[in-house]
């Protein structure tokens, strides 16, 4: 199947469901190449940025769980390959 190369820019406000989350990204680990987490304290929110490879339909089901947690934002870059 073929796969896309991705980043998705999570931004978290709610720290509630970081646990959440983390279970959703451990579920998907196989497809993550990597993973940056910056809490950004003086505003109360953490940013991440995590670099994927996936099929789309992976992506796109990763995106909309993540975005579903309450006081999570989620934007995904693809990148224009082939």
């Amino acid at each position: 199947m073929e796969t896309r190369v991705a980043v998705m820019s999570i931004i978290v406000e709610n720290a509630d469901t970081v646990d959440a989350l983390n279970a959703l990204l451990h579920d998907y680990s196989d497809s993550i190449i990597g993973r940056m987490g910056i809490p950004y304290r003086q505003k109360g929110i953490n940013i991440i940025s995590i670099a994927l490879d996936a099929p789309q339909d992976t992506l796109s089901a990763l995106a909309g769980k993540i975005g579903n947690l309450d006081g999570i934002t989620v934007k995904t870059a693809l990148a224009n390959l082939g």
